[in-house]
Parts: structure tokens; C-alpha cells; sequence
């Protein structure tokens, strides 16, 4: 198996055969002429399926280790694929630090169709496993989390949760990590997700999203979903994912590299309460990420002493860091998430601190980064 720079150049993508064009051609088109009636030559509309659709996924189920690779319009759309394969009376289990989103389409759509969640720390693997039921079908880990950064340890949690219950399936939503970072499959998961308008389009310009798998019988299932319900990606965001795709190894080093500098920098400074980054030595479960992760990501969270209202201060105090939603793109970008990615969750047990703040750390120069950053403390305080 070729490395991963190497596929991620290369996996799914040959040259067009009726031009040799290195780049896969966006084939924009919704429908294909048949050579007969039910006879094609694999395509006949481009809900069911699109040549560079096709190249995106072959490409991603090769980055993840995986065997099926499904493209779909957005991270949410994703989600609500593997989440649509359950039924009524089913249970699910879930980390109580998730992507805002998430919380709310498993509280305010599948809830009310009879899907019941739990939501459980999940550091402690027996602890947080303790929440299965017998009708538990799905346990749903996010590591490093959003926005707190709190890993799982996937291996033991996979394990541990299949144990007498064939039926679970474990899928973890590795956009923070990417396939560069982690991969879960190779740790016992049956379900990658990715939200690929992150990190793996990496420049701010496309939605979509993702889910790999080994498994035969859930990629069927989940791609009769795709289809049926038709969330899929147009071929310009699949090409635009392949584009971005080809320099993502080096965009991770780079992500990674500037934000340990940052998290270090905001360690040091005593207007900061805390910081959450799993490349420091004060993370609670650094060692866990040292074996789960190649390097530890581009997110940073902190929180100030000054509390709230200094939090808002200085998000919108930062010049280079642009105080936006979403993040991984080569542009650094600063939230405040209880007011912003997470105000679904301020009525739940799993409201966020209104004074955390949310980096995510682009490539520019790391000491610009720094320096914006303590000018905006100075312009906060």
C-alpha cells in the first residue's frame, strides 16, 4: 500500500481516458446516454452517481484505510445518513462534548421520531460504556471533540462496546483529526465521518461531507440512503475536495505546527485560565493522544480569567484571526462557541463555558498569529 502522501495525490484519481488530463474533470452533468435500454457504462444520473463524485470517494475510503467511501452535501448530511439506518426504539450512545450541530440533530429530528440518546463523558472508556443498553445500535465518539478537544480512546471503546452486542456499530467523526492525523478504522471503528468542508477541502470555498467504512452491509445500506434521499454533493465541491485533498499532509503538519506554538504561547500568559490542546503535557490524556494521533491538530480552545464578556471582547479584537464559524481552511479563524457553533446546546446539561474561546489555527506566519493575539488581550482587557 503506497504512503499516505502518495495517495492522497493519487488514490482513485487515474488520468481521464479520453483526454490523459492529470486533474479529474468535473463532469457536469445530471444524466448519461444509455446504450440500450437498463445498459450504461456504470452512470445514469448523477444523484445515484458522478464520475468525479466517484474519484472523491474511492479516494477518501483510501486515505481512512477504509473499503467504501461515501460523498454527501454536507458534514449534517452525513451524520443524518448513519443516524437513518437506525429505527424507533433504538438508543444511542454519544460523547457529552460534541459539535453543536450534532446535539441538535439528535435532539430536535431524530429524538422526536423515537431515537433515544445518552450523552456521557467518555475519557473513562468502562465508564462511559456503562451506558449501553440492549438497544443501544450506535455509539457516536468525537475525537478530538468540539470544542473542548477531549479524546476517546477508540480502541478500547471499540472493542469493549462489541463485546456481546454484534449489532453496535461505532463511528467516530474524525474531522478535527483527519485521515492524515488518525485513522479509526485501523482502531477497531466501524464508521468514519468527516465534515470534508474542513480540513480535507481545506480552503473555505465548499460544504460537504463524508462517511467511510469496511463494512459491506453498512455501505449498502448507506448507500441506498444516499441515494433515496439524494443529499449529495455536485461535482465542482467533489473536485474541490480533491483539490484540496492533494496538499493535506502538509497543511496538517503545518496546522499542527502553529497551533502547539500558540497553545504554549497562551499557557504562559496569566490572563488565560486554561487551554485545551492535546499537544501539551498538561492535557489530561496527552499520552493517549501521542499513541492515537500523528500530531495533535490545529484546534485550540482557552478560556480567560476575565470571563464571558472578555471573551467576546477579544474575539472580536483579533485582526489576522477573522472571527468566523467553521474552521480548518488555510485562514485563521476565532469563535466564542457557546454563542456561535453551540448555541443549540445553552439549554442542555452539555451547555459550553461562554467564556471559551475557539482558534482554528491557519498557516500564516505563527509569530503574526501571536502577536494579533496579544494585541487583542491588550484590547480586551
Amino acid at each position: 500500500m503506497a504512503e499516505f502522501e502518495t495517495l492522497v495525490i493519487h488514490a482513485g484519481q487515474e488520468p481521464d481516458p479520453s483526454t490523459g488530463a492529470i486533474m479529474t474533470p468535473i463532469y457536469q452533468t445530471s444524466t448519461y446516454r444509455q446504450e440500450g435500454v437498463g445498459r450504461h457504462r456504470g452512470y445514469e444520473y448523477s444523484r445515484t452517481g458522478n464520475p468525479t463524485r466517484t474519484a472523491l470517494e474511492r479516494c477518501l475510503a483510501a486515505l481512512d484505510d477504509g473499503s467504501h467511501g461515501l460523498a454527501f452535501a454536507s458534514g449534517m448530511a452525513a451524520i443524518d445518513a448513519i443516524v437513518h439506518m437506525l429505527l424507533p426504539g433504538d438508543h444511542v450512545l454519544a460523547v457529552n462534548d460534541l459539535y453543536g450541530g450534532t446535539y441538535r440533530l439528535f435532539e430536535y429530528v431524530y429524538a422526536k421520531l423515537g431515537i433515544t440518546f445518552t450523552y456521557s463523558a467518555a475519557e473513562n472508556p468502562a465508564e462511559f460504556l456503562a451506558n449501553l443498553r440492549p438497544e443501544t445500535r450506535l455509539v457516536w465518539l468525537e475525537t478530538p471533540s468540539n470544542p473542548l478537544l477531549r479524546l476517546c480512546d477508540i480502541a478500547a471503546i471499540s472493542e469493549l462496546s462489541k463485546r456481546g452486542r454484534p449489532g453496535v456499530m461505532v463511528a467516530v467523526d474524525n474531522t478535527f483529526a483527519t485521515p492524515y492525523l488518525q485513522r479509526p478504522l485501523q482502531l477497531g471503528a466501524d464508521l468514519v465521518h468527516h465534515s470534508t468542508t474542513k480540513y480535507l477541502g481545506g480552503h473555505s470555498d465548499l460544504v460537504g461531507g463524508a462517511v467511510i467504512t469496511r463494512d459491506e452491509r453498512i455501505a449498502g445500506q448507506l448507500r441506498f440512503l444516499q441515494n433515496s434521499i439524494g443529499a449529495v454533493p455536485g461535482p465542482l465541491d467533489c473536485f474541490l475536495v480533491l483539490r484540496g485533498l492533494k496538499t493535506l499532509s502538509v497543511r496538517m503538519d503545518r496546522h499542527s505546527q502553529n497551533a502547539l506554538r500558540i497553545a504554549e504561547h497562551l499557557q504562559e500568559m496569566k490572563v488565560v485560565a486554561s487551554v485545551f490542546y492535546p499537544g501539551l503535557p498538561s492535557h489530561p490524556q496527552y499520552e493517549l493522544a501521542r499513541r492515537q494521533m500523528r500530531q495533535p491538530g490545529g484546534m485550540v480552545s482557552f478560556a480567560l480569567h476575565a470571563g464571558a464578556e472578555a471573551a467576546i471582547r477579544f474575539a472580536e479584537a483579533t485582526r489576522i484571526f477573522s472571527l468566523a464559524e467553521s474552521l480548518g481552511g488555510v485562514e485563521s479563524l476565532i469563535e466564542v462557541p457557546a454563542a456561535m457553533t453551540h448555541a443549540s446546546t445553552s439549554e442542555s446539561p452539555m451547555a459550553v463555558d461562554p467564556g471559551l474561546i475557539r482558534l482554528s489555527v491557519g498557516l500564516e506566519s505563527v509569530d503574526d498569529l501571536i502577536a494579533d493575539l496579544d494585541q487583542a488581550l491588550v484590547a480586551s482587557a
